[in-house]
């Protein structure tokens, strides 16, 4: 067993059960191939119409304003409850 693998081992046994799903989930994300595929495919960017251009200026210019919704507010509102 090659020494970069031994000391992932190595870590790996001192992980607490959180840490340790959490790293398990990173694990299988790096692992499978589709995931790989999407993380590295090429961003494809389309071109913004100037109606578009001019709603995102005025939802910019809202936020700026104070009109927007907290992001609390609508999980509340939605009837989803923050973990703790």
């Amino acid at each position: 067993m090659d020494a970069d693998k031994q000391h992932a081992y190595q870590l790996i046994d001192q992980l607490d059960p959180g840490q340790l799903a959490a790293v398990t989930r990173l694990l299988e994300v790096i692992v499978d191939p589709v995931t790989r595929s999407i993380n590295s495919a090429p961003v494809e960017e389309e071109a913004i119409s100037p109606e578009l251009a001019a709603m995102l200026d005025r939802a910019r210019a809202s936020i700026e304003r104070g009109d927007g919704v907290r992001h609390e507010d609508l999980l509340r509102e939605l009837g989803f409850v923050p973990r703790r």
